[in-house]
């Protein structure tokens, strides 16, 4: 029932979304001042309305986007005059790797720390790994990637400003759309790690002879996981969000990118496209997650 009202409430969001795309990206303006010669006659930009459907009254086109987009079908690109929906689908991948791969790295160095602050709470350690995290959840994408740009690839000339290709270009990308997730896990593994160390069952575990790293990284971690599991979901979803300011810095092929050429250009079909595939990612993934989260946990599952 649980999975049937939240099957439920993503129906309703993309509802809501379909709405709030269509009628947000029009007010970007007229296409055919970015299509059309500065000096087009009336009669030629009327032209160009009339042939992308623009001349019709607004509630027109919203229906009949409505309608598009139930049968499979989002529009042609105006700039690169082919499907939409191919524009956001090839775009989409890259941003998926570029999210997966910097979640797996977060995920890993979050646990690391996480496990090494909660091991002596309140000590050196943990205080300079609080600190630090706390930095990264808090410093914002935009100025971290501009900076982090300035030094490695201005001043010391050791990694290269945009593009993607080898396993250079991938350093900045990472750690800048990483540092807020690496953040946030380190908190929870910390707080987790912490109540399962005081927990009975590693008390039991040194007394029968464990050395502290199996304490740690079988008996505590283990059972610290479902919080981290959690966050992780919600983390993956913003990673994808977050990927739009990110792809735009570096010039990474993504659909962030793709999505803030198109604002630019006015491309209606090709902005709609890229949201709507993104919404549809971001709530499949918490689906997927609450799914994921019901299996692992026994509790939930009969609650």
């Amino acid at each position: 029932m649980a999975i049937f009202k939240r099957s439920l409430l993503t129906l309703l969001s993309l509802v809501i979304l379909l709405v709030l795309v269509f009628f947000l990206s029009r007010l970007t303006g007229d296409p055919s001042y970015l299509f059309l010669p500065v000096n087009a006659t009336p009669e030629a930009r009327a032209a160009f309305a009339a042939q992308n459907g623009f001349d019709q009254p607004l509630m027109v086109q919203f229906l009949r986007y409505v309608g598009d987009v139930f049968t499979g079908e989002f529009g042609t690109s105006l700039r690169q005059q082919r499907p939409a929906i191919d524009v956001a689908l090839e775009a989409f991948p890259v941003t998926l790797k570029l999210a997966a791969v910097t979640l797996a790295i977060a995920i890993a160095a979050a646990v690391v720390a996480g496990s090494l602050a909660a091991y002596r709470p309140r000590g050196l350690v943990d205080r300079t790994i609080g600190v630090t995290s706390l930095a990264g959840a808090s410093a914002p994408d935009f100025w971290v990637a501009i900076t982090l740009v300035l030094v490695f690839s201005v001043g010391l000339e050791i990694l290269p400003t945009s593009g993607m290709g080898g396993p250079l270009t991938w350093i900045l990308p990472v750690i800048v759309l990483g540092l807020r997730p690496f953040g946030l896990l380190v908190q929870v593994v910390r707080g987790s790690m912490i109540a399962a160390l005081s927990a009975p069952y590693t008390k039991t575990a040194r007394s029968k002879g464990a050395s502290e790293g199996r304490v740690i990284f079988v008996h505590a971690l283990r059972n610290s996981t479902l919080p981290v599991i959690t966050v992780a979901g919600d983390i993956a979803a913003s990673l994808i969000n977050g990927a739009v300011i990110v792809e735009t810095i570096f010039g990474w092929p993504g659909i962030g990118g793709v999505m803030i050429n198109a604002i630019l250009q006015r491309d209606f079909a090709v902005i709609q496209a890229t949201i709507l595939v993104t919404a549809i990612a971001i709530l499949i993934l918490n689906i997927g997650i609450d799914l994921l989260y019901r299996f692992l946990d026994p509790r939930v599952r009969f609650a």
